[in-house]
């Protein structure tokens, strides 16, 4: 089938935006930016927040009535173990007591660091939950409830603990030093 001039003139009008549109056409390189001076550093004087402080307390916190005062403590044991039995007692209604079931919704992992009067200096997430995100507030609430964990003064610093909370489908915790 012969080609005539008219065909012959259109066919590179045709195939031309095609052959760009699918990228086949070279491109001619972008001009380079002219060089920009180096702008003055900016100090902010805005204070830093730890990197792995936990939120705090919600607003709704109400520190039970009738708990007894904490005992001084000795060791680092003594403070962990007094520490999971005042949970327990501050928060009845959010804790549980009977074996852990084989089925858990969450865990939380926190690393309390106390003041010397056993106060709450800070709360560290060492673990978040990885599912029911809003057990990690429950549990931060559940610490400060408690305290204070008891004198530490003549225990050797660091004068922290760590918890694990396990947490029930019913969203109940219990700390693992208990179980």
């Amino acid at each position: 089938m012969p080609i005539d001039d008219r065909s012959r003139r259109a066919t590179p009008w045709l195939i031309a935006p095609l052959l760009a549109a699918c990228g086949a056409a070279p491109r001619a390189p972008a001009p380079a930016p002219a060089p920009q001076p180096a702008p003055a550093p900016v100090v902010a004087m805005v204070p830093a927040a730890p990197p792995a402080a936990a939120p705090q307390p919600s607003a709704a916190l109400h520190k039970p009535q009738g708990m007894p005062a904490p005992k001084p403590v000795r060791t680092h044991e003594e403070l962990r173990r007094q520490a999971a039995e005042r949970l327990v007692m501050a928060n009845p209604e959010r804790s549980f007591m009977t074996p852990a079931p084989s089925h858990l919704l969450t865990l939380v992992v926190l690393d309390v660091e106390v003041k010397a009067d056993g106060s709450v200096r800070k709360i560290n997430v060492v673990r978040p939950p990885r599912f029911g995100p809003e057990t990690l507030q429950m549990a931060i609430d559940a610490v400060h409830r408690a305290a204070p964990f008891g004198d530490v003064r003549r225990m050797p610093e660091p004068w922290r603990f760590t918890e694990t909370f396990l947490f029930d489908e019913d969203r109940r915790f219990k700390p693992r030093s208990l179980d």
